[in-house]
């Protein structure tokens, strides 16, 4: 058994799930729901595995937030 982190995120335009595996070529997919999203993704990622050369690209490592002070600008008159 092995265990793989995908990122999640939502389409604003069709508010489907999407996720796919950082560095893992091929691996994403879409669902209504997250349990949906997560079959479909691990059916993806058993499909992509009987693969005998699957290859890695990055290894995942973690996220980060970002804090950004933005600071609109006024024209001057």
């Amino acid at each position: 058994m092995k265990t793989f982190t995908a990122i999640v995120e939502r389409d604003s335009n069709t508010n489907l799930y999407i996720g796919y595996v950082p560095g893992f070529s091929g691996a994403h997919s879409q669902g209504e729901t997250l349990d949906e999203l997560q079959e479909n993704l691990r059916e993806v990622i058993e499909m992509l595995l009987e693969d005998e050369n699957v290859s890695f690209s990055t290894e995942f490592i973690g996220t980060q937030q970002i804090v950004v002070h933005h600071h609109e600008q006024h024209s001057g008159s």
